[in-house]
This record gives structure tokens, C-alpha cells and sequence, in this order.
């Protein structure tokens, strides 16, 4: 039982944060998005990657891999558009 609510815990967060990312893409904006937000939860995420590959949690480790991945192209969907839009 407790796995399966990690699980689910992890898939809500996930959708939640990857579909943060998704409208910023498809809006084609940085407005109201923060870079230290992606920077932030890129370290924290790569932390909690590692750490719960250290204690052999695969709900976390799963989790926060992917979290990982969404907030590189989180990051550089930020750059990109702020290039382009000539955001400062």
C-alpha cells in the first residue's frame, strides 16, 4: 500500500511540474517564470536523485530523475525564449 501511494504521489507532482513546463513551451513566454524556481529545483532535484539512489528508494530516485530532466528543459526553454523575446 505504501508503495502504491508514492506512486501516485509522484505521478500528480510529476504531471503538476511537466505541465508547468509544457505551457511555458507551448505560450512561447518566460513572463511570470522564474530561473532561480528551475535552477533551484534542478539542485535540489540531482540531490534527491542521488540520495534516494543511496538509500534504495525507487519511487524517489524514478521520481526525481525525471523531475531532473524537466527542469533542464525547463531551464533552457527559459534561455531560449528570453533570447528570442529579448526579455532582460
Amino acid at each position: 500500500m505504501t508503495e502504491i501511494i508514492g506512486w501516485a504521489s509522484s505521478l500528480i507532482l510529476l504531471l503538476t511540474l511537466i505541465r508547468q513546463v509544457y505551457k511555458q513551451w507551448k505560450d512561447g513566454k518566460t513572463e511570470g517564470v522564474s530561473s532561480l524556481l528551475f535552477i533551484g529545483q534542478l539542485l535540489a532535484s540531482i540531490g534527491f536523485t542521488i540520495y534516494s539512489y543511496l538509500v534504495g528508494n525507487w519511487v524517489f530516485t524514478i521520481t526525481n530523475g525525471i523531475l531532473t530532466i524537466n527542469n533542464l528543459i525547463g531551464i533552457g526553454l527559459y534561455f531560449y525564449f528570453s533570447r528570442k523575446n529579448g526579455d532582460k
